[in-house]
């Protein structure tokens, strides 16, 4: 099967990586962003043409309220000019998937920017869930449904489809998850039908390029019927 078109990443364990060697959690979650760019960079050069990282959940807000906002302000100074012009290079198109309203001004603001300076790249497109929750997107779906007062003889899956946070890209074909977790936690509940699965024991800090090789080549080797 090659490369996934589309890649999905559950990043996890970053708070553990930091706990294990004795350091504060808002360093793994420095270091976890700077393995973000590192693999996210990789992903694309390995032919990638959608990536979706799970960064921060709906459930996540319910952490300490220091951590929190830490990584609000890690988020949003995250996107530096050099690294926009980076994505820009690689012709990456940035989306924001979630629900993106509760997020704090200055990140809504920053957003808004790079999805700007990024929407005519054609290459990649590199979707970040922040505030995000698979039920939340379903419902959100719901909602738009019923605003529009389709009928309901209408509704089928490929409607419903063009409705959630990922309208008009494929579905994943291969969601990975870090920090030796076995659970998907309410990510792409909706889009990950039939995507393969893969957990790595690694904590995401320490995910490697080699790491993500593995993960390809067992991808390589799995055989999807999609129910057939």
């Amino acid at each position: 099967m090659g490369i996934p078109q589309h890649l999905g990443i559950i990043i996890d364990g970053n708070r553990r990586w930091a706990k294990k060697r004795n350091l504060p959690t808002f360093f793994g979650h420095k270091k976890g962003l700077d393995n973000l760019r590192k693999i996210s960079s990789y992903a694309f050069k390995k032919g990638v043409r959608y990536l979706t990282i799970f960064a921060f959940s709906t459930e996540n807000w319910k952490r300490d309220k220091k951590e929190v906002d830490y990584l609000m302000r890690l988020l949003k100074n995250a996107f530096s000019k050099k690294y926009i012009e980076e994505l820009t290079e690689n012709e990456v198109k940035v989306n924001f998937i979630g629900q993106i309203k509760r997020l704090p001004k200055e990140l809504q603001q920053k957003i808004k920017e790079v999805e700007n300076i990024t929407k005519r790249n054609k290459k990649h497109v590199f979707n970040i869930a922040l505030s995000y929750g698979g039920r939340a997107d379903i419902v959100e779906a719901v909602k738009k449904i019923v605003k529009k007062r389709i009928d309901v003889k209408e509704i089928d899956e490929e409607l419903f489809s063009k409705f959630l946070w990922t309208r008009g890209m494929p579905d994943p074909d291969l969601v990975i998850r870090t920090g030796d977790e076995k659970r998907v936690s309410n990510f792409l509940i909706w889009q990950m039908a039939y995507s393969e699965l893969y957990f790595s024991k690694k904590f995401w800090p320490e995910f490697s390029k080699k790491d993500l090789d593995n993960a390809f080549l067992d991808y390589t080797r799995r055989q999807r019927r999609f129910g057939k």
